[in-house]
């Protein structure tokens, strides 16, 4: 049977697991002289592990936090909040 998390913060964790799982196998190729090649493609599932991990939790804070402070008349802050984030990973 598939493990099926019930909520956001559940989604999150397994998602994060998951990518800990892909780490330490690029850990563990690295160690074990692993042609390159096959680690760089271990090292990328991590990378869309991660990357999965942020566009979920940058949905779920647009979808709640953001959607609150427009609703109490704080779009410019909101928005320059989840702008500041995309200016800070470039």
């Amino acid at each position: 049977m598939t493990y099926r998390p019930k909520n956001t913060k559940e989604r999150i964790l397994h998602r994060l697991k998951i990518a800990q799982g892909h780490l330490k196998k690029v850990s563990q190729m690295v160690e074990d002289d692993i042609y390159c090649i096959d680690i760089l493609h271990q090292s990328q599932a991590v990378r869309r592990a991660i990357e999965e991990i942020d566009n979920l939790i940058l949905e779920t804070h647009l979808k709640g936090c953001v959607s609150e402070a427009i609703s109490k008349g704080k779009k410019d802050e909101a928005i320059a909040e989840v702008m500041n984030v995309f200016k800070k990973s470039n």
